[in-house]
């Protein structure tokens, strides 16, 4: 598909924006989230950027497991938590078929 490196950067660039924004509600520190998520600090940051590596800039995609972790941590769950990167439909946000 030749869509699909779009479509994981516009899922990852909206869990990134999702996850900034609890954190942001929640008043924590990366560190604190990481911490109680049991994921190391440069990894949450990373995935808070949108990134699973800075030096590729490759998209972050992450474990399920990393995404139960981190909703427990904002006593939400995986569907709440990843709800805001799908639109109608079930279509990524800032990602349109028509155009890709």
């Amino acid at each position: 598909m030749s869509g699909e490196p779009q479509l994981e950067r516009a899922l990852a660039r909206a869990l990134a924006e999702e996850l900034r924004r609890l954190r942001a509600v929640s008043g924590l520190t990366q560190e604190q989230v990481a911490h109680a998520a049991g994921i190391n600090r440069n990894h949450y940051q990373l995935l808070e950027s949108g990134l699973s590596d800075r030096a590729k800039n490759t998209p972050a995609n992450p474990r399920l497991s990393t995404l139960v972790a981190l909703a427990d941590v904002y006593a939400t769950t995986v569907p709440d938590l990843v709800v805001d990167v799908f639109r109608d439909g079930g279509t990524p946000v800032e990602y349109d078929q028509t155009t890709h």
